[in-house]
């Protein structure tokens, strides 16, 4: 009697089945599901003529990377938007202004994203005047790193609305000093500009995402949830990932979070029957995505105490509380999973009280409603405890303390800042902390993300709160069994288990044999989903 032959098999180096499973040398997938591991010797029966052989060569192979917060249509939209991730000049970024502004059309809008005013040298945002004399035929919106505030040229403000007169819109802020505009809006402020901004056609969005994807499976993701499907565009965006899906334009597999609440569509959610859950393995809708507060980087997110040397600042909160509580209790009522963005733990409370209060007493069938806290960066104990009781989910970023720590340590102190974004606390928890991104507000790179994971230091080397820190293998288990925890998933999905999916990030060296600063120089050298390789960084260099 013959054995059935594998699709494809990887072998010669070290296979991390997922947390608690061990290592192996070898695993085998057959029609997109995993088939078998274990040595080469016990996996060589199921290698056919047609069966394809990776050798790893003492590579390491693991479940596949699974970015749960990322905003990948607007990853893929940035790749051809002006970049300003990497500038510590003010000079610099208006520079790469006014080089776009002379060869666009007059009255085309010019955006950008990434900068981070602590880091650069005025120590500041650039003033909207500033803007206006490299670009003054052209509306010009450049975002912060954090996504929740950026500043506009008189153009762009004209093209809102927005002059000195304009009220304060409820849950934004825009700055005037001295009595004029300085062209920061923070919060839902910026929901002005994206009213009036250029629509990109659906082909445009889906070729966002296309970019997306390719750029995610270059760093060895297999799954990633987009946070928020609609921030700029509404249902259009959910038609663009429709619409590549159909062309069979999909590489990884996404899940899908409309964006809810006063500036969302989950009324054409509804109408059409969208529900959590819905869809496949290719693409799956998440839960509603809610906002409560900003960042902590931008001083925006809601803290019970102020910013350091802002006695008046405790951040910004999005909706009044029975307006908050409102809308989760309507969308648990209708069977929804519910995802709430909330930094701060001012933020944290409100979004916990209305989980509780939606859940009721009924917590024992209610808590596996898996209700997510995207973020949950500095909460206290008694929060952390309640999230426990009522199998509240955090989706919180470690790539923030290697990109952000520091600033933290300048805006809340070292003794707030050691308790942030605790991956420890919630692991212990049992509460299956997922990682990300939060792309583009953060680096796409894994490999930061898993070495502040494992050493909670900065990018600058500033070790805080190492007793939040985790194994690689507890690493690596967030960055895939826990992500599709939180999306309801890992039946199918989060480790290398046998009828698991054929979903594997192959890396260029074996991560667990090398000091955790070499992790920031690894890369993946394959993604594999379903037993396709998407990407193989060895032909993308032939």
């Amino acid at each position: 009697m013959s054995t059935a032959k594998a699709d494809l098999v990887l072998r010669g180096g070290k296979v991390f089945l997922g947390l608690g499973a061990g290592f192996t040398e070898s695993v085998a997938i057959w029609g997109g599901r995993v088939i078998a591991h274990g040595s080469d010797s016990e996996l060589e029966s199921l290698i056919g003529t047609d069966t394809r052989v990776i050798e790893l060569n003492g590579r390491l192979a693991a479940p596949g990377l699974n970015d749960a917060h990322q905003h990948l249509m607007s990853v893929g939209l940035g790749l051809s938007e002006i970049d300003c991730k990497k500038d510590t000049r003010l000079q610099d970024m208006l520079q790469k202004v006014k080089e776009k502004a002379a060869t666009a059309k007059p009255g085309e809008w010019i955006f950008g994203r990434g900068y981070d005013h602590f880091e650069l040298d005025m120590k500041r945002h650039p003033f909207r005047e500033e803007l206006d004399q490299v670009a003054p035929n052209n509306p010009v919106y450049l975002k912060r790193t954090c996504g929740h505030m950026g500043v506009a040229n008189s153009v762009a403000l004209t093209a809102a609305g927005i002059d000195e007169g304009t009220a304060q819109p409820d849950g934004g802020h825009i700055e005037s000093q001295n009595g004029k505009l300085t062209g920061l809006l923070q919060e839902r402020a910026q929901e002005m500009i994206t009213k009036v901004l250029s629509d990109h056609t659906i082909d445009a969005l889906a070729e966002g995402v296309r970019a997306g994807q390719q750029h995610n499976l270059a760093l060895g993701f297999t799954s990633v949830t987009d946070p928020g499907v609609g921030l700029r565009q509404g249902y259009d965006e959910w038609l663009a990932y429709q619409q590549l899906r159909r062309q069979g334009g999909f590489g990884l597999r996404m899940h899908l979070m409309p964006l809810a609440g006063a500036s969302g569509w989950p009324d054409r959610a509804m109408d059409l029957g969208l529900m959590t859950g819905d869809g496949d393995e290719w693409l799956r809708v998440g839960p509603m995505k809610l906002f409560t507060d900003g960042s902590a980087g931008g001083k925006t997110a809601a803290m019970f105490n102020p910013y350091i040397g802002e006695p008046e600042n405790l951040g910004i909160m999005i909706y009044e509380d029975q307006q908050l509580f409102d809308y989760v209790k309507d969308y648990h009522d209708r069977g929804y999973q519910v995802a709430t963005h909330a930094i701060g733990d001012r933020a944290i409370e409100q979004i916990l009280t209305a989980y509780e209060l939606a859940i009721g007493n009924d917590v024992e069938t209610q808590s596996n409603r898996r209700h997510r806290i995207e973020h949950c960066g500095f909460l206290n104990a008694d929060q952390l405890a309640r999230m426990q009781r009522i199998g509240v989910l955090p989706a919180p970023q470690s790539i923030f303390m290697y990109e952000f720590g520091d600033l933290y340590l300048d805006v809340l102190g070292e003794e707030v800042s050691a308790k942030a974004y605790p991956f420890r606390s919630f692991l212990d928890a049992g509460l299956y902390p997922s990682a990300s991104s939060d792309a583009p507000v953060s680096s796409t790179n894994p490999f930061q993300n898993l070495y502040s994971m494992i050493t909670r230091k900065t990018k600058r080397g500033t070790l805080i709160g190492g007793n939040e820190a985790l194994t690689l293998e507890e690493a690596l288990h967030c960055y895939s069994y826990c992500g599709a925890y939180g999306s309801f998933e890992e039946g199918i999905k989060g480790t290398l288990k046998q009828g698991q999916l054929g979903d594997i990030t192959v890396f260029d060296r074996d991560l667990f044999a090398i000091e955790p600063e070499e992790i920031l120089e690894a890369s993946a050298d394959l993604a594999i989903v379903g037993g396709e390789i998407m990407f193989d960084r060895q032909a993308e260099a032939a």
